[in-house]
């Protein structure tokens, strides 16, 4: 008997990192671009590899990064979760003792102002990650994510009537600045949205496009209409309008740092009074709220 046993184990390829120009077929000087950061990781047959030291059952890394790039150059990648059901599948298809995936694609957002100019969106990605077994095809699991949207609103938000000890320092308000940033994660119900296979043909581009622009529409419209009680309900009532609205979703789940902005005390000079108008950024501590809210 030996003395160990391996547990569980994946390898592949982090940071292989791209920009796709797709130019139009009938003007060649109007493109598109899509930049990405591309991570996969394969799982299989592979025990031996690290037990008995068999690099036979290794496909190299470097030809993991090598497949990456020459998918995203012969195929038509109009959406980062098509790109994720091509990878996971040629993998899988290509080499018998595989038989498992995760990729995870990280995509920086453009804005196009111009036939072939565009404006970087700052810190705001878009992020895919897919979870794929070759043995359940049909469940896999899908996650689309909005990261890194700063937002701020400088009224309609609330905190009081929150539980208090002798530990408790935090002054009640009913008028304070609120300001995350965003992390959204959407979950697919793969049982509604069918095989990889259709998926990587491209078939769901338009609903993966349309449930990502409505439930960011829907997670700044609640944050700049809601009087907000709490980040703790203003995010359930975000997670729980894009469930009503895309009955493909099966999860939805926010993660929000309540970055604290503290209202200057300047009674000192004269007494002179501050009417929520003049506020230190404070960088940290800051709260973090999580919830994940699925459909009853």
């Amino acid at each position: 008997m030996t003395y160990s046993y391996l547990q569980s184990s994946t390898y592949g390829k982090d940071n292989v990192k791209f920009l796709k120009v797709i130019k139009d077929s009938k003007d060649n000087k109007n493109h598109e671009i899509m930049e990405c950061n591309v991570q996969v990781l394969l799982t299989g047959q592979l025990e031996t590899s690290y037990t008995e030291a068999n690099n036979k059952v290794i496909v190299p890394t470097d030809t993991v990064k090598n497949t990456i790039l020459i998918l995203a150059k012969k195929n038509n990648i109009e959406t980062t979760e098509k790109f994720a059901a091509l990878l996971a599948l040629h993998f899988t298809n290509k080499y018998n003792h595989i038989t498992g995936a995760t990729v995870k694609i990280i995509q920086q957002k453009w804005n196009k102002y111009h036939q072939h100019s565009f404006i970087h969106g700052g810190a705001e990605e878009k992020i895919v990650e897919l979870f794929y077994k070759q043995e359940n095809p049909l469940e896999y699991k899908l996650v689309t994510s909005l990261k890194g949207l700063t937002v701020l609103k400088s009224t309609n938000s609330m905190f009081y009537d929150y539980n208090v000890c002798d530990y408790t320092t935090l002054q009640p308000t009913k008028d304070r600045i609120l300001s995350t940033d965003i992390l959204m994660k959407i979950e697919f119900d793969s049982s509604k949205l069918g095989s990889l296979e259709d998926i990587s043909k491209g078939s769901k581009n338009l609903t993966f496009d349309s449930i990502f622009d409505s439930s960011k529409a829907t997670t700044l419209t609640i944050f700049k209409e809601e009087n907000s009680a709490s980040v703790q309900a203003t995010m359930y009532n975000m997670a729980t309008k894009i469930l009503q609205d895309n009955e493909l979703v099966k999860f939805v789940t926010y993660e929000l740092p309540n970055k604290h902005y503290i209202l200057f005390n300047l009674e000192w000079f004269d007494g002179e009074k501050n009417e929520n108008e003049l506020f230190y950024p404070a960088s940290d501590p800051n709260g973090l709220i999580k919830c994940t809210v699925g459909r009853n």
